[in-house]
């Protein structure tokens, strides 16, 4: 398994990571899709995603929360890729551009379950407070850039 990465802005590229997160969200949680898709999916939002031949296996998103702070959201891996490591390096990718734009700071709305996966990525949880989103119950984390 070779996995390309392609940052995507413009609308053909966007439509990889919409095919993901239809397959990842849509389909598998039965998430609706105007649930899934918000006012985030548009023009000045950026998003990774990972390719294998040339097929979209994992996405991610971001945008501007605040002077010098991104959020990343969105982050999906197709079932059949997970445990290979594939959502931390959508998450690392990310950061790459984040920190590349000037960002300084980078927060995510962590599922719970998913916490110690982000820890893991140098995130620390900001507040206790769960953070109803969708199905999930989740927990704002952030990270700084050096």
């Amino acid at each position: 398994m070779k996995i390309e990465v392609m940052r995507g802005e413009d609308e053909w590229q966007r439509a990889g990571a919409y095919s993901v997160r239809i397959e990842g969200m849509n389909r598998q949680h039965h998430i609706s899709l105007r649930d899934e898709f918000d006012d985030r999916d548009c023009d000045g939002t950026k998003y990774i995603i990972l390719l294998d031949d040339g097929y979209p296996v994992g996405t991610c998103r971001f945008y501007e929360v605040g002077p010098g702070q991104a959020e990343i959201s969105r982050v999906v891996i197709l079932p059949e890729y997970r445990g290979k490591q594939l959502g931390a390096r959508v998450i690392r990718e990310a950061e790459k551009w984040i920190a590349e734009l000037g960002f300084r700071s980078i927060d995510v709305e962590s599922r719970v379950t998913a916490v110690g996966f982000y820890e893991k990525l140098g995130y620390a949880v900001v507040d206790d407070t769960v953070i109803k989103s969708g199905i999930f119950d989740c927990i704002l984390m952030r990270k700084n850039i050096e």
